[in-house]
């Protein structure tokens, strides 16, 4: 991983130090790196060794990923990332969006000079990511939004930068185009878990393990898979339907929040999303396993350690919830 943050910082320098110090903030607030080791365990489980392609396959996707933040930040108005202040915050909104337009550019040239199909590869998925981000701004405050819209919105936005992630470590590895197929679902199938249990700590996560305030997609009328199916189970008339319709008039504050957070947790509505996030997991193991090598199993197996805890942690809460 060394190598991949060494190709990160070389990769965004600029001649502009103030340019280059933007475009570093986030990389140097660190980040657990997933889409790079996606790429590299992809490249591995064909049966090839880590090389240059590879490696920079890997930073393409992180920047891509590292743009996406300093735009949503913009877009959330956000104040932290990753425990520092948010480059939006910091430097403001404008140099903060030319900044992640860097990012873009500077992964756009990665891809191209690797292969024109790693080149179209991400050009298609920065149009997906857009596309997703699109679909969930349209949704804004709709209490009415249903499952599969979030999923459509999920699976742009969120699984198709995961599933390119492992498919560009497949092509700059030369792969075979089935094992790149399986690849690639089994990053995506990684995204859709990878959102859902993101959801589910919005829900009842903590600053420290999310990096941010909890319940900041509620505040943004942003109503993921726990609010939707929270929502279906209590009815019409319910009080999480009113408190959300309170959000859409401005009158929602810390105190409405704490009140939405409680009904989505006592409805049941946490479970049901990681049981349908469970399904995408035994998905991902049994292509895993059916790629047949170790690490392989070991990107199939990531869907489901993503779960690890969740279960016990949302009893706690509930017990918590329930005794206070």
């Amino acid at each position: 991983m060394d190598r991949i943050e060494a190709l990160l910082a070389r990769s965004v320098a600029s001649d502009d130090p103030r340019l280059s110090e933007v475009a570093t903030h986030l990389i140097n607030a660190g980040g657990k790196r997933i889409r790079p080791t996606l790429a590299m365990a992809s490249a591995i489980a064909g049966g090839c060794e880590l090389n240059e392609s590879i490696l920079l396959a890997g930073v393409a996707v992180e920047l891509v990923h590292l743009a996406s933040l300093y735009h949503d930040d913009v877009m959330d108005e956000a104040t932290t990332r990753r425990n520092v202040t948010s480059v939006n915050a910091k430097w403001g909104n404008l140099i903060a969006i030319v900044a992640g337009d860097f990012l873009l550019a500077r992964a756009a040239g990665i891809a191209a000079r690797l292969s024109q199909s790693i080149a179209e590869l991400l050009a298609d998925t920065l149009a997906r990511l857009c596309e997703g981000q699109i679909l969930e701004v349209n949704s804004a405050f709709e209490t009415n939004r249903t499952q599969q819209e979030y999923f459509s919105a999920i699976s742009g936005k969120t699984a198709s930068l995961m599933a390119t992630s492992c498919k560009i470590g497949a092509l700059a590895a030369g792969l075979e185009d089935d094992v790149a197929k399986k690849l690639d679902r089994v990053g995506y199938l990684f995204g859709m878990v990878y959102q859902i249990r993101d959801d589910v700590l919005d829900i009842i996560g903590s600053d420290d393990q999310l990096g941010k305030a909890p319940g900041q997609d509620l505040l943004e009328g942003i109503y993921t898979l726990p609010t939707i199916i929270a929502l279906e189970n209590a009815g019409e008339s319910s009080k999480l339907r009113r408190l959300l319709d309170s959000n859409r008039q401005g009158a929602f504050g810390l105190g409405e929040l704490s009140l939405a957070r409680r009904e989505i947790l006592i409805s049941g509505a946490l479970e049901q999303s990681v049981e349908i996030a469970r399904t995408y997991c035994d998905e991902a193991a049994e292509i895993g396993l059916s790629l047949n090598n170790p690490v392989s199993r070991y990107l199939g197996d990531l869907s489901p350690n993503l779960l690890d805890g969740i279960d016990a942690l949302i009893s706690a809460k509930l017990t918590a919830e329930l005794a206070s």
